[in-house]
């Protein structure tokens, strides 16, 4: 078997096709600044011995397939939020404000994305599967919770914080599985494991809405909870990590590690604001285009539009950042996705632009969540995987929980109007574009052509 010679910490290491064969790194170099400091960390990642990653193989494919099952069920519901803040303002919590119903999703979209700082650390030291299985049962109960809500402090309860901790312990488990399957085609494995979140996102606003005329809000989550018990099953059986846990105590040092190097602070930073103006357009396109007069009957598929072209838009992304960098590509596509929201959201009037754009904002804001996860792993160690991705997604939550609300309160002090917070988003993800450039900065060496 022909053995790849490694002449530095960041020369790249061939998978071989058992992905058993082990390599002695090299020594680490002489570090004289924050910047050789953080260009080796990034490369050493590459070079570690644990680092012979199958990149298919009929296991990797499967794994694959149960974390696309999970996305489907956890954030293929998230990217239907659109659907209860319909329901809620208009019908089961109509005697409250658009911004105090807001809370209630932007709660569920925090506590989704900042409950993996503690799975993360429990994936390292315990593997995956105690933690997709208390996820399934835990996000299952909170839905048929959710079916018995009337009120709003249960509605919060059951959805706000039942649901997103359950769903969060399956997709930290089931997102860190896969990174230890991938990494020359990490991008288009992650592309492939988001397209089932959009597949969610097509099927739940569309399955919801009809249920809920049919035979009422109660028995349509139920029959959501059932299909999501069912996928998830099929998750516990088919997920599972490559590596072997490594059973080490509790320290606060792993998780504050990450945030003092450079590129680790530029990239979490991006993604909080990436995050704090995405789910913008999902949460109030729907709002927005009832009180321009469109049909309600053609209503209901604008977000299954959105998430129709975002399968294209998480898939194609990855296969491009594969070839061209991560961070090059994730670049490219905030900075089209602040521009879309910015010349395309706000001159519209009529209903042929509001598809337009939804269509456009699903197939490019798509690349967003599908690349973020991939720039983390592209500057961790593989045996911290879980902790550094945990962390990354606690400080990103924090865009999510805040950005509803302030959009909402825009619009109410606005007197409804939608520039404000056509504004707010757009400049929002536009801005990331310049912060994930620093922290390619940093991981270049400077402004320099090359694969980053």
């Amino acid at each position: 078997m022909e053995k790849a010679t490694n002449t530095g910490p960041g020369a790249e290491t061939l998978a071989n096709d058992r992905g058993s064969e082990t390599r002695t790194p090299p020594p680490p170099p002489t570090l004289t600044a924050v910047g050789d400091v953080e260009s080796h960390h990034s490369e050493q990642a590459a070079a570690r011995n644990d680092d012979d990653f199958p990149e298919g193989g009929r296991q990797a494919w499967t794994v694959l397939f149960g974390t696309w099952c999970v996305l489907f069920c956890t954030y293929g519901l998230g990217n239907s939020i659109g659907v209860f803040q319909t329901y809620y303002v208009n019908e089961a919590l109509r005697q409250y404000s658009s911004s105090t119903i807001s809370w209630i999703l932007s709660f569920m979209q925090w506590l989704l994305n900042f409950m993996p700082i503690v799975w993360g650390f429990a994936f390292d030291k315990y593997g995956p599967r105690w933690i997709l299985l208390c996820g399934t049962i835990t996000y299952v109960v909170g839905m048929m919770l959710l079916s018995l809500c009337t009120e709003y402090y249960q509605f919060f309860l059951a959805q706000s914080i039942v649901c997103p901790i359950g769903a969060s312990a399956a997709t930290s488990a089931s997102m860190s599985c896969l990174v230890t399957w991938f990494q020359r085609r990490r991008g288009l494995a992650f592309g492939i494991m988001m397209s089932g979140s959009s597949f969610g996102g097509i099927v739940l606003p569309i399955m919801i809405p009809k249920m809920i005329e049919r035979v009422g809000f109660a028995w349509a989550i139920r029959t959501v909870g059932f299909t999501f018990l069912a996928l998830l099953t099929i998750a516990c059986c088919t997920v599972r990590s490559r590596l072997t846990p490594e059973k080490r105590p509790v320290d606060v040092r792993e998780y504050l590690r990450g945030v003092r190097e450079p590129t680790m602070m530029s990239t979490v930073f991006g993604l909080f604001l990436v995050f704090w103006g995405l789910f913008l357009p999902y949460n109030f396109v729907i709002l927005q285009a009832k009180a321009q007069g469109m049909d309600s009957e053609l209503v209901i598929y604008l977000l299954p539009i959105m998430h129709a072209v975002g399968i294209i838009g998480r898939v194609v992304p990855g296969l491009v950042a594969d070839r061209i960098g991560r961070y090059n590509t994730m670049i490219i596509i905030a900075t089209t996705t602040g521009i879309a929201c910015l010349a395309l959201w706000i001159p519209i009037k009529n209903d042929a632009g509001i598809l337009v754009f939804t269509a456009a904002f699903g197939f490019l804001s798509s690349g967003l969540t599908s690349i973020g996860p991939t720039l983390i792993a592209q500057i961790s160690d593989i045996r911290e995987i879980g902790a550094r991705t945990g962390t990354a997604f606690a400080f990103q939550s924090f865009g999510a929980l805040t950005g509803s609300p302030i959009a909402s309160a825009i619009v109410d002090a606005r007197g409804g109007e939608y520039l404000g917070l056509q504004l707010f988003c757009g400049f929002s993800i536009f801005a990331s574009a310049g912060v994930f450039a620093s922290a390619r900065y940093v991981q270049a060496g400077g402004f320099k052509l090359k694969k980053v």
